[in-house]
């Protein structure tokens, strides 16, 4: 699946690179293809912070059988690649566990995939959701910053960091997942331990406060002029 997925990511690029009127593209990829790792530094007394630098490792997703990680990963690695020396410009958002409206009546299947391993993400700190709006609103931001050469690289988009194991019940309800499945990944979890790592979107938010403030500054231009 891995393979494959990786596959469709160069296609797609290609596709791009040999499409004389596109020269910009927003990839989506995934916050789980940057979270998962074997051995993370970590100082007890402070988080390991978890930004767009990086990446989870192949191998450990395939030995903890995290195909939905490894499928994203390998995805996004494989756009990158296929972009790289290309007259192209490429913008990867990663966003979190996908929410919103229509939520409860979506089919949960990628959602479910999305929470193997949810025990460890949860107590670590790793475990996040995204507003789907949101996550639309990043893609939007990029594109449009990619004109003028403001956006670049990758985006991690997250609105909520699951910390206690009631919102991950929460979870469980809207999904309809089978079994109590969330529930027992989150037993043991969310405890008074400090999560290990710490998620951070600040690239993010730079480049969407940068937007905004564009779009005031165009509006009271055109209005009072």
């Amino acid at each position: 699946m891995a393979r494959l997925e990786a596959q469709a990511a160069e296609r797609v690029i290609e596709a791009c690179v040999r499409t004389e009127s596109v020269r910009k593209c927003v990839f989506t990829s995934s916050l789980l293809a940057c979270v998962w790792r074997q051995n993370y530094p970590h100082d007890r007394r402070f988080p390991t912070i978890i930004d767009e630098n990086c990446w989870s490792d192949e191998s450990f997703c395939r030995d903890n059988k995290l195909w939905f990680a490894l499928g994203k990963t390998a995805a996004e690695k494989a756009a990158w690649r296929a972009a790289r020396g290309r007259d192209l410009k490429l913008v990867t958002i990663c966003p979190a566990l996908v929410t919103g409206p229509g939520f409860r009546r979506r089919n949960s299947t990628a959602s479910i995939a999305y929470l193997k391993g949810a025990r460890a993400m949860l107590s670590d700190g790793l475990l996040a959701t995204a507003n789907v709006e949101t996550v639309a609103e990043a893609h939007v931001r990029a594109y449009e910053a990619m004109g003028d050469n403001t956006a670049g690289g990758r985006y991690i988009c997250y609105d909520h960091v699951v910390r206690r194991p009631e919102e991950f019940t929460e979870l469980e309800r809207q999904l309809a997942m089978p079994g109590g499945a969330a529930a027992a990944a989150a037993q043991g979890a969310g405890d008074d331990r400090p999560a290990r790592f710490e998620l951070c979107k600040r690239k993010l938010g730079r480049l969407m406060s940068a937007r905004r403030r564009c779009t005031y500054d165009t509006y009271y231009s055109v209005a009072f002029d």
